[in-house]
């Protein structure tokens, strides 16, 4: 029971981090550079490299307030927080 809830966990962050670099690439935003100005003292995240590098622009359609529920919904409040001043500086 243990390990099928840390799966899901992991499964569940995954998708988060598919979710935020889509909106990175949809947008013309580093996902790298942008989550390294959120949280500047940790090291390189494999997983959102390797995310980054398999995403295409405009594969999928997400939207701001998604991507900031999502990325708050998992603690990510310092990186919810770079994207919404980003979002700010959208036409």
């Amino acid at each position: 029971m243990k390990n099928k809830v840390i799966e899901q966990y992991e499964a569940d962050e995954n998708m988060m981090i598919q979710i935020y670099v889509q909106w990175c690439a949809n947008h013309d935003i580093n996902p790298i550079d942008l989550y390294g100005k959120a949280y500047p003292t940790q090291a390189s995240n494999e997983v959102l490299i390797e995310v980054t590098e398999n995403t295409e622009k405009n594969a999928l359609d997400v939207d701001t307030q998604s991507v900031l529920y999502v990325l708050q919904l998992f603690g990510n409040d310092d990186l919810a927080f770079e994207v919404s001043e980003v979002a700010k500086t959208f036409k």
